[in-house]
């Protein structure tokens, strides 16, 4: 998974006609570290998908405006658009985050 390491990044990136996924993360987080246990399997059946994360601490406004209230996030993006968003409460285990693709990606 790929950093984004600035705002523009960003905002580039989601610009995309592809799906890009990005997971909202923080350091100090326990669920995120717990995701990154189970993470690597999942970004290898999604390989054909670009992945990136982003430090929520240190782009809060992002946070804000794409509605991320808890960490782990992933949120999914096409043209500009989110267009799938899977809170924390329901990121905690690898049968969750495959069903959220699933749904979103097919």
């Amino acid at each position: 998974m790929k950093a984004i390491t600035s705002v523009e990044q960003f905002e580039q990136l989601i610009s995309s006609e592809k799906e890009i996924l990005i997971k909202f993360y923080a350091n100090w987080c326990p669920d995120c570290t717990r995701m990154n246990m189970f993470i690597g399997d999942i970004l290898e059946e999604y390989s054909q998908y670009e992945w990136f994360e982003i430090n929520r601490d240190e782009f809060p406004e992002l946070a804000e405006k794409y509605q991320v209230m808890g960490i782990p996030s992933i949120l999914i993006f096409k043209n500009g658009e989110k267009t799938a968003h899977l809170h924390s409460a329901n990121a905690k285990t690898p049968e969750e985050v495959r069903g959220f693709l699933k749904e979103h990606l097919g």
